[in-house]
């Protein structure tokens, strides 16, 4: 995988994490709402690498303690592909510099 890969599927998994968070916040949100149905993100695989969200109603009550638990899960995961992103940018500066030099 190139480091243009790596930064687009890190890129990717940010993007994923976020679309996950506000779904949690819809569902804490809308949690005593009559008639709301709780949003569920499901996370699948993209080829060539990455991945994306899909956020759906489910039947299900919103759980403020299995929300504030996925909501931390999400943060982490964001986090770390914060620290690849960053990785594979700081990879591509110094292979510039390497070619300049």
């Amino acid at each position: 995988m190139s480091i243009s890969g790596i930064t687009s599927t890190a890129l990717s998994g940010m993007r994923a994490q976020t679309t996950r968070i506000s779904g949690i916040a819809n569902n804490i949100a809308n949690s005593s709402t009559p008639g709301y149905a709780r949003l569920n993100t499901s996370l699948t695989s993209v080829e060539p690498g990455g991945v994306q969200a899909v956020v759906s109603p489910t039947a299900s009550d919103v759980d403020p303690a299995a929300e504030l638990t996925d909501l931390i899960e999400a943060e982490q995961s964001y986090k770390a592909n914060a620290v690849v992103f960053e990785t594979g940018a700081d990879m591509w500066e110094m292979l510039m510099s390497i070619k300049r030099d």
